[in-house]
């Protein structure tokens, strides 16, 4: 029993790390002992760290901006106790139950037991809110407002198609929607995913099961609107070649650049992930002959600039608030604990898991 209680000792005090050898190779993951912390600084909130969620490192990103390091701290999403607060700290004090989001730049990993967190990046978790949820459930919940109320100002009645509705991000966009009003059709990408989806709660959304390639999305959806086609698209990706061009990664399931333009209505907003999307002329003229728009979903956005903090924080607390609520019931895997991580990040790093996986200490 004490070497097992000694070893749980040493594994709590790394942190976990991301490194890639060099361009286009896959991630690895490893543990590092974790120096002692800097002394606190006067806006800095020392936190320990109760549940912290896995998402996919953008690599990519990271080194277009600049803040690509030979070790990437992993795991941005946490939710912990307030152990201590700097001298110029305002809003929190020990004791504060917390949850936010690490920045992009954060030279700290959240799978670590104390860290330290500037205080705008903050929110507090209200007690009724597990720390599993929380942590799990505030990237999403991120993405999903600044998809439909930033970016396409959902409104009640307004037709939302959201692709891939099954995923953790799709379901919390899925409930976010209906709790403003809007008709929400959903495409499944398996027997499983259609079953899960016509189980959420409230009941209303429209499931399109695409798992077998047989069914027309653009199709199913004109005839839903009563061929006035969707007001708002959140896709997960979009193909934009032939079957045959496209690449090996990118899934069949996923609907054709054509057929989001097809099915959007008058005025349409296509809120897209696809970073690298290629419209052709004939696509741009389609999409000006229905006054559509196009926006791009880059929730790292509110931490790149500061002048959008106010609001940022507001959106975390709206969406503790809805959690607290239960207007979200986030699409969770069981709690992971912690010496289960790097295998855990593996998988998500893959695209492998279809529910948000969390670290629980």
């Amino acid at each position: 029993m004490s070497q097992f209680g000694c070893w749980v000792f040493q594994v709590a005090m790394k942190a976990l790390y991301g490194q890639q050898n060099s361009p286009g190779e896959e991630m690895t993951f490893v543990f590092q002992e974790r120096e002692n912390l800097p002394p606190t600084r006067d806006h800095d909130v020392k936190v320990q760290v109760r549940a912290c969620a896995l998402s996919w490192v953008d690599t990519k990103l990271l080194s277009e901006i600049k803040l690509k390091k030979e070790l990437v701290p992993v795991g941005r999403e946490i939710s912990g106790v307030v152990l201590e607060v700097g001298s110029k700290v305002t809003f929190f004090q020990p004791d504060d139950e917390v949850v936010g989001i690490l920045p992009l730049d954060s030279e700290e990993s959240g799978v670590c037991e104390v860290i330290l967190v500037h205080e705008h990046y903050l929110v507090h978790k209200p007690q009724k809110v597990c720390w599993v949820e929380a942590a799990g459930t505030v990237r999403d919940g991120l993405r999903a407002y600044t998809a439909l109320h930033y970016l396409s100002q959902v409104s009640p009645g307004s037709s939302v198609l959201v692709l891939d509705g099954a995923s953790p991000f799709g379901t919390i966009a899925i409930q976010l929607a209906q709790h403003r009003g809007a008709r929400v059709i959903s495409t499944a990408h398996s027997l499983e995913d259609k079953q899960y989806l016509e189980r959420l709660r409230p009941a209303g959304a429209r499931v399109i099961d695409v798992s077998h390639g047989k069914i027309d999305v653009a199709e199913s959806c004109l005839e839903e609107t009563g061929e006035l086609g969707v007001d708002i698209v959140l896709d997960a990706g979009v193909r934009l070649y032939s079957a045959e061009d496209e690449p090996a990664s990118k899934s069949q399931l996923l609907p054709h650049k054509h057929d989001i333009i097809t099915l959007l209505g008058a005025g349409g907003r296509w809120i897209t992930t696809e970073k690298n999307l290629q419209l052709d002329p004939p696509d741009s003229h389609s999409l000006f002959l229905k006054g559509a728009t196009v926006s791009f979903l880059n929730d790292e956005i509110w931490n790149l600039s500061n002048v959008q903090q106010g609001k940022y924080l507001a959106i975390l607390e709206d969406i503790m608030e809805k959690l607290s609520n239960n207007i979200f019931r986030p699409q969770l895997d069981e709690p992971i604990p912690l010496y289960e991580a790097k295998v855990s990040m593996e998988i998500v790093q893959k695209n492998q898991a279809r529910k948000r996986q969390v670290i629980q200490f």
